[in-house]
């Protein structure tokens, strides 16, 4: 288990309870260089003592660290942990909160629940994606924002909702969206 890295003067640190539980403070890893990036990466598979069953929680804190899992990174851990590129591929692309894609500064969730949908979700979802010039999945070319569906906010009453880092919006209209865009602007 580790104590802690210390890289560039900010003290990165992972904690495993129990073998499932990961914390981890990598706030400033957008400021690391790659090569930095990658000594935490092969640190953390270190504490994790190599260990397939240990490959989600590896998976977890390379996310954290690259901010997506390239398939650069998910080369690098195969290596590292002596398994093959599909095994960690596999898992990657199983598990819909691990991404291969760059996501943006805003994260924005649209919710497609059944209330959602029914009052007019699906309206939000093609004004959000007509404004922004992108499909579900992608992120702007500025990197500003990401789109994606959500399937609950459990905002129900108040639908439809959306989310844009946690921040969630009620009774939304396409009318409302570019007002609600302007905040991040």
């Amino acid at each position: 288990m580790a104590d802690g890295l210390k890289i560039n003067n900010s003290k990165y640190y992972f904690k495993i309870t129990g073998g499932v539980t990961l914390q981890a403070n990598v706030h400033e890893c957008g400021q690391m260089t790659e090569e930095e990036k990658y000594s935490m990466l092969e640190e953390t598979i270190k504490d994790f003592e190599y260990r397939e069953d240990n490959l989600i929680q590896i998976l977890h804190m390379a996310q954290a660290i690259f901010g997506f899992l390239p398939v650069e990174v998910q080369r690098f851990i195969a290596e590292k942990m002596d398994i093959s590129l599909s095994q960690v591929s596999g898992v990657v692309t199983f598990y819909s909160f691990f991404s291969t894609q760059p996501k943006g500064k805003y994260k924005i969730q649209v919710c497609l629940g059944t209330a959602c949908y029914v009052r007019g979700g699906k309206k939000i979802m093609e004004a959000l994606k007509e404004q922004l010039g992108i499909d579900i999945a992608e992120t702007t070319p500025d990197k500003k924002f990401s789109l994606e569906v959500m399937r609950c906010i459990g905002a129900c009453g108040l639908a439809p909702a959306i989310s844009i880092n946690d921040k969630v919006y009620k009774r939304v209209n396409p009318k409302k969206i570019q007002e609600i865009l302007n905040e991040y602007e």
